[in-house]
């Protein structure tokens, strides 16, 4: 096998799986990627605009349930992995439908491992000993954590509290017993909350920077004192490269950021940013509007990476303050990538999601 067999991507025009491609092919000498994209609502080809004729890159606009399909791209194209991104993945929107997460992630990530254990059937040598299933999860599978409680590591017990976390804990249990069962060579990580370039505005970050420069209010649920590990984008894209380089077959790896904040004081600072950046008569935290909490809403996510820190010597480079200011910059400055996305099938989204939730008082003695 070759050094540029390539790398077989699903969900490779969503936020994390784009970053990821973006990442991989900056490199002149990265092998080529076939990316394939069922391009839903969070999909989105522009995010990719800048590899416009680059032979490297192959977009696939497929179902990752669709087995034919995926047999062919893995017959034709021999890839030395696949890096699994594809899934649905925003909270509220399971609780509206979950029937969608528990098909593109459990029967989604089974169809896959079925045709990448027939893939794996065939080849030897070396294309054999470097062939790498890698699925990409998050830390939600583990539920929640009480102030006082330690961080979130590889073996603490799975407790998934909303349609979401669960669709994805079954995708990580199918994945583990496709290595155990079938001797498939897999590797999962575990992320916590991503943010950066090209999230769709559904999510707390774009979405409060998407409100505040239209003027709308800032949505915040309950008292805003949950509690995220923020990772950055392209941390969480270089990790991912590690653990696919260098992971032990069939482990789990934590990804986190170190970088434990309420959701209030992440919107208080996006404020604080955009009064710097683009200034206006009033402050944007006059915008900050508190809501009905959403059902089963966990409490505190934290993740221990020390096992990825150790093994593999891999280290978030951001802090989260430069992570945010980088990330408020981008968007200020695509605003036209901003428009694009948030079409009136997301406008219809978002009156349906916040439509039924009552605003509570305005908290605004609340400090994060």
């Amino acid at each position: 096998m070759t050094t540029q067999s390539p790398l077989l991507v699903t969900g490779g025009a969503g936020f994390i799986g784009s970053n990821f491609v973006l990442r991989h092919l900056r490199n002149a000498a990265a092998a080529p990627m076939v990316n394939l994209d069922a391009l839903t609502y969070a999909g989105n080809p522009h995010n990719l605009d800048s590899l416009a004729g680059d032979a490297r890159h192959t977009l696939v606009h497929g179902d990752i349930l669709d087995r034919e399909l995926v047999r062919s791209l893995l017959t034709t194209h021999r890839p030395r992995a696949i890096v699994h991104f594809a899934a649905e993945s925003h909270v509220d929107r399971s609780i509206l439908g979950p029937g969608a997460f528990l098909k593109t992630n459990i029967d989604g990530t089974f169809n896959l491992l079925e045709c990448a254990r027939e893939h794996y059937a065939t080849l030897d040598g070396a294309e054999r000993d470097a062939f790498r299933f890698l699925h990409v999860s998050t830390d939600e599978v583990y539920g929640t954590l009480q102030p006082d409680e330690p961080a979130f590591h590889e073996d603490t017990p799975f407790a998934p509290n909303s349609p979401y976390a669960a669709s994805k804990a079954a995708s990580d249990h199918l994945v583990r017993a496709w290595t155990h069962t079938y001797g498939l060579p897999t590797l999962i990580t575990n992320c916590s909350n991503n943010y950066g370039p090209f999230q769709f505005p559904e999510k707390l970050i774009p979405l409060v920077l998407s409100n505040a420069l239209n003027g709308k209010p800032l949505p915040v649920y309950g008292d805003g004192l949950q509690v995220r590990d923020w990772l950055f984008v392209e941390d969480h894209c270089s990790a991912i490269e590690t653990v696919l380089a260098k992971g032990r077959l069939g482990e789990t790896y934590n990804i986190g950021g170190n970088n434990q904040q309420t959701n209030i004081s992440v919107v208080r600072t996006i404020c604080t940013l955009l009064d710097e950046l683009r200034p206006k008569a009033t402050a944007y935290a006059d915008q900050i509007t508190y809501v009905t909490d959403r059902p089963g809403h966990d409490r505190r996510y934290a993740i221990d990476a020390r096992k990825i820190q150790r093994e593999l010597e891999w280290f978030p480079a951001q802090d989260f303050v430069n992570g945010l200011r980088l990330t408020v910059e981008w968007y200020l400055n695509n605003q036209p990538w901003v428009q694009n996305v948030t079409s009136g099938a997301y406008r219809e989204w978002m009156d349906k999601n916040y439509s039924d939730r009552t605003a509570t008082s305005d908290h605004k003695g609340v400090t994060a």
